[in-house]
């Protein structure tokens, strides 16, 4: 067995660096850096440790080669790191393989930010979404998301119109799990507002966020124009709670694509950040109300 494992690692050393690693293999290696720096080693203490060079620790720590479990297990011990959710969560990443989810399907179809995203709300134990002007792409109806993808300037191909709301409809899927990730938004009036589609469109999207926000697990808040109180954001923000606190990850979209962020002095920031909007929004039975008169007036 412990030959087998030997030889299992040897490879994993002679294997070619990624080309294109997935946000959630850059993670893995981003919180051994993390670890290694801690522990105040060079990572040419840790190549020799493992019996290879400082270059590819490096990559090991740039998501761009693999790492077995039992490397990272050694890599505990020897960066005297008590934690056995971490290491257990750590571990799982490394044993996961691509082509095994849906969102691989996707891959050479779509862009890799389509897929990470999808991974990241796949692996979350929580999600709390701000969206200031659209709906969370796991509340959104096909029409719906038809319609946001056929606005995008440039504009992009029928067949790659076709592929993204595709994506977007498996997305929804993380909700009809047995065990579903605990689920807020909290969308400003403008979202609701939004004709996206035309008036057809909008109505059935309202009425889907209302029959949805009534599920267990499932919190919609609104802010409406009547607020006195300003929430300075203008992308959409994704606070995706992780299997440890050390994975929680804060994804921004933007029009000119999507950015992970992990640092403690981000996650604080935008933890304070859905407090204030949390204390600013309508509570989930008067925002349900506020969503009906606004889908009547439609």
């Amino acid at each position: 067995m412990a030959t087998g494992k030997l030889r299992q690692n040897k490879r994993k050393d002679h294997m070619p660096p990624r080309d294109n690693p997935t946000a959630r293999q850059i993670r893995l290696g981003s919180e051994l850096r993390k670890l290694r720096e801690r522990a105040g080693l060079t990572a040419r203490d840790a190549g020799g440790l493992l019996s290879t060079d400082a270059a590819r620790i490096s990559n090991i720590e740039a998501g761009r080669l693999g790492i077995s479990d039992e490397r990272i297990r050694r890599l505990f011990t020897f960066y005297q790191v008590n934690d056995d959710a971490l290491l257990a969560a750590l571990c799982t990443i490394a044993t996961e393989r691509r082509g095994t989810h849906w969102w691989d399907e996707y891959r050479g179809i779509l862009t890799p930010g389509f897929l990470d995203i999808a991974e990241l709300e796949h692996h979350a134990v929580a999600l709390r979404c701000l969206q200031p002007m659209t709906f969370p792409g796991v509340l959104q109806t096909e029409d719906y998301a038809r319609a946001l993808f056929a606005g995008v300037v440039p504009q992009v191909p029928a067949e790659e119109v076709d592929a993204r709301v595709e994506h977007r409809m498996k997305r929804r899927a993380i909700l009809d799990r047995d065990a579903p990730p605990r689920f807020e938004t909290i969308v400003h009036e403008a979202a609701l507002r939004m004709r996206i589609g035309g008036r057809k469109v909008a109505r059935h999207q309202l009425d889907h966020v209302l029959h949805t926000s009534e599920r267990e697990g499932i919190a919609v808040r609104v802010i409406p124009f009547a607020s006195d109180d300003f929430i300075e954001v203008t992308q959409t923000v994704l606070y995706a709670t992780g299997a440890v606190p050390q994975l929680d990850t804060v994804h921004i979209d933007t029009p000119f694509g999507g950015r992970f962020l992990d640092t403690v002095a981000d996650l604080e920031r935008y933890t304070a950040l859905f407090a204030f909007a949390e204390q600013t929004s309508l509570d989930p039975d008067e925002s349900r109300s506020f969503i009906h008169h606004i889908a009547r007036e439609l």
